[in-house]
């Protein structure tokens, strides 16, 4: 490309500020000491058959670090390391990975998050993480059997204890944390004992990412390209297409009336950007995609962490430049796809929320000659309409000035309003759902 077409790209996707696009790093690729159930990373591995160590040599790692920051317009860079699992290369590898990001900073700020399972963080990890100010998510499903049921080691065993313990050397160095929760067909039908348990943790962060994945009759996983085949099934562990949206629903029905502006779940603060008319922070939702690419421990680039697959490789940053990569037609192509929606989408009410979702989850056969509609669109449709009048009164606040937590007294007085019209019996359920008769809650 020239430099007249490459300074056009980057205004085309940034027309309001600094061009700026996310990396997912993965310096140890798709090796994990975890064998999750619905890991669908795991399978990447047949893309390096050759492969005897998954590890980013210190040349890659040199030239990612080198030419990401060069290609940002932004005064501040963010490095997202994840996996597979990244805590496998030690903490040496990433005093190394900061050392090159002080080298090749050039006066901007350098911030990293960091994505781990938890199982080998000790006091060592603890103290580089607090020490260099490494924001750490922490991937876990929620409490006992609901975690232990799907993410297991490599011997079948049991995970939690060994993520608590770890999370208990973050806290004790005063780490930042987030929790990320895979919510799949099990722990969706428990959502307040998932929510309440992070709550307890002192997750003050919280995100919720719907597993939905396809497989063979004969269970082997399948690649977004190839939803198409005759053979493809949605796997058993898959959240149902309307169980995640009542999921939602249940967490914003508790988190509306007691924790806003005190905990900070994604799903909804996106929601909430979307009523206030501002562009979603989720490529997922936003009406085209194509910024948030991955870097496999090869230095091998491609489109999105869901489409690491031959069809969607880009290219090599060591023998491409990473810009050219990220700017070409390739992947300008796979950004503007996702705006191809089926009709109903064109006329859905909660459109201006969701744009159609993810690519990688659109199977579902719209008819003949139509792109394809999202399997989750019906929780999306049920939790936004759900949420309107709420993320209507946050916005208004926010917009006047006023703090969204105003809305936790407003959902309460609501409450109390359709009570005194329609007053249950008293030793009917109470319509707050807190689960008591109705004489000993509201009722009193």
């Amino acid at each position: 490309m020239t430099t007249e077409e490459t300074a056009a790209r980057r205004r085309s996707l940034c027309p309001t500020g600094p061009f700026a696009f996310h990396a997912i790093a993965k310096p140890a690729g798709p090796a994990c000491n975890l064998a999750c159930t619905y890991c669908f990373y795991r399978a990447k591995e047949r893309l390096y058959p050759e492969a005897r160590r998954f590890v980013m040599a210190d040349a890659v790692i040199e030239s990612f670090i080198r030419q990401y920051i060069e290609a940002q317009d932004a005064p501040v860079v963010s490095f997202t390391w994840q996996g597979g699992e990244p805590t496998l290369l030690g903490v040496d590898y990433f005093r190394r990975v900061v050392e090159l990001e002080r080298r090749y900073a050039n006066g901007k700020r350098i911030e990293n998050a960091f994505q781990t399972n938890g199982v080998l963080l000790d006091d060592e990890w603890a103290e580089f993480l607090a020490a260099e100010r490494f924001l750490v998510g922490i991937s876990i499903d929620g409490p006992g059997g609901l975690n232990d049921r799907l993410r297991l080691d490599h011997g079948g065993g049991a995970t939690l204890r060994r993520v608590l313990a770890g999370l208990a050397a973050l806290k004790k160095h005063r780490v930042e944390f987030n929790t990320l929760t895979c919510i799949q067909a099990e722990n969706a039908e428990h959502p307040l004992s998932v929510y309440r348990f992070l709550r307890e943790l002192g997750a003050g962060f919280m995100q919720f990412i719907p597993v939905v994945e396809l497989q063979t009759e004969g269970g082997a996983s399948l690649d977004p390209g190839e939803t198409a085949a005759a053979e493809a099934r949605v796997a058993s562990w898959s959240v149902g297409p309307e169980q995640y949206g009542r999921f939602l629903c249940a967490l914003f029905e508790e988190w509306v009336r007691r924790d806003v502006g005190r905990i900070f779940v994604q799903s909804f603060e996106v929601a909430l950007a979307a009523w206030m008319g501002q562009e979603s922070s989720l490529c997922l939702f936003r009406p085209t995609c194509g910024l948030a690419l991955v870097v496999e421990h090869s230095g091998d680039v491609y489109a999105c962490d869901h489409f690491v697959d031959p069809d969607h490789r880009l290219g090599n940053l060591t023998r491409e430049p990473l810009i050219d990569l990220v700017l070409g037609e390739a992947q300008m192509r796979f950004g503007r796809e996702k705006a191809r929606l089926p009709g109903r989408c064109e006329t859905c009410a909660v459109r201006f929320a969701c744009h159609g979702g993810c690519p990688k989850q659109r199977f579902v056969s719209a008819g003949e000659g139509a792109p394809n509609a999202n399997y989750l669109c019906p929780s999306y449709e049920m939790f936004l309409q759900y949420a309107d009048p709420y993320l209507r009164f946050m916005a208004d606040e926010l917009t006047g000035g006023r703090a969204a937590a105003g809305v936790m007294g407003w959902a309460r007085d609501q409450e109390r309003s359709a009570l005194a019209k329609a007053r249950p019996a008293r030793d009917a359920s109470c319509p707050c759902g807190s689960g008591r008769k109705y004489r000993t809650c509201c009722g009193r």
